[in-house]
C-alpha cells in the first residue's frame, strides 16, 4: 500500500508520478523500496487517470452497504435465540412446578 501512497502523495502535490520519484518518498519515509514494485506501479498506473480513479474509488460505497446487509440478516438469528432462550426457561419452570406438586 506504501507505494500506491507514494504516488497518490505525488499525484496530489502536482508532481510526476516516476519511479524516481516514488522512490524518493518511500526512502524518505524510511521505506525499503523493491525497484521490482516500484516498476510494476508505474507500469499499472500507464494510462490511468489518478483523479477518476479515486474520483470511483471514493464513490463505491460497497463496504458500506455490506455491513447493514449483514446486520440485517444477524437480526432474525438473535430473535430465533431470544425465543429459544424463553422457551427453554418455560419448559424449565414448569418441570420444576411439577417437582412440588
Amino acid at each position: 500500500m506504501e507505494y500506491i501512497y507514494a504516488a497518490l502523495v505525488l499525484h496530489n502535490a502536482g508532481k510526476d508520478v516516476t519511479e524516481e520519484a516514488v522512490t524518493a518518498v518511500l526512502v524518505a519515509a524510511g521505506i525499503e523500496v523493491e525497484d521490482s514494485r516500484v516498476k510494476a506501479l508505474i507500469a499499472a498506473l500507464d494510462g490511468v487517470d489518478i483523479e477518476e480513479a479515486v474520483a470511483k474509488a471514493a464513490a463505491a460505497p460497497v463496504a458500506a452497504a455490506a455491513a447493514p446487509a449483514a446486520a440485517a440478516a444477524a437480526a432474525p438469528a438473535e430473535e430465533e435465540a431470544e425465543e429459544e432462550e424463553a422457551e427453554d426457561e418455560e419448559g424449565g419452570m414448569a418441570g420444576l412446578g411439577a417437582l412440588f406438586g
